[in-house]
């Protein structure tokens, strides 16, 4: 059977994770914290997987933490902008918190996940156009790299399309899943069948992430 081994990769924490804002298409940098992470992260790989291509989003972020692992690998990063976070429009740099206060209505459609309503501002996507991008290029990647180790560099709107697709949930089901900073998720792809899950929220290489120095 011909297939596509994937790694589907969260980019490491930013400042505004650990602020709980809406980081979208805004090109947020990683903190120093997330950068120990993408390190553990490219020590865990070079030593356990096999890797033949590394795809990222071309958000800062992402591309940081693929170019971190490459460097590991010996491999160069090739960007696909189909790979970014969805695009929150004007929730983007908020909370959830600061959203509600401010736009309520927009809010509670936010927070029922309703798939085709996007949030106000130019180029805010709703989940069912940020799916149908997510797919459309994973898709392609996947197709182009048959018989191939695939590790793909993303954000966790994305990995969530990606395990809702692979496990045949829907868009509004309530998610039971981590997504979690550098975590290292394995799909695979076939032509015939689409991806399926083979194992997902692996951060044992964070598991002593006590011993890194952090302020």
């Amino acid at each position: 059977m011909q297939a596509t081994r994937i790694l589907a990769i969260r980019h490491g924490e930013t400042a505004w994770n650990v602020d709980g804002r809406l980081q979208g298409h805004l090109d947020i940098p990683l903190s120093d914290h997330g950068r120990q992470q993408a390190s553990r992260l490219a020590q865990a790989l070079a030593a356990q997987a096999d890797i033949d291509v590394i795809v990222s989003s071309d958000l800062a972020r992402a591309h940081e933490t693929a170019r971190t692992v490459a460097g590991a690998l010996g491999l160069p990063v090739a960007t696909e902008p189909g790979l970014r976070e969805r695009c929150f429009g004007d929730f983007q740099g908020r909370t959830f918190a600061e959203i509600s206060a401010a736009l309520p209505e927009h809010a509670e459609c936010w927070r029922r996940r309703e798939p085709g309503w996007s949030p106000p501002g130019n180029g805010a996507e709703s989940l069912l156009q940020f799916r149908e991008r997510v797919a459309r290029a994973v898709q392609a990647l996947a197709a182009q790299n048959v018989g191939k180790h695939l590790a793909l560099f993303t954000h966790g709107g994305v990995l969530d399309v990606l395990y809702r697709a692979a496990t045949g949930l829907g868009l509004q089901d309530a998610r039971t899943w981590q997504l979690g900073n550098t975590a290292v998720n394995r799909l695979l792809w076939t032509p015939d069948g689409g991806l399926t899950l083979v194992g997902w929220a692996d951060t044992g290489h964070l598991q002593d992430e006590a011993l890194d120095e952090r302020a």
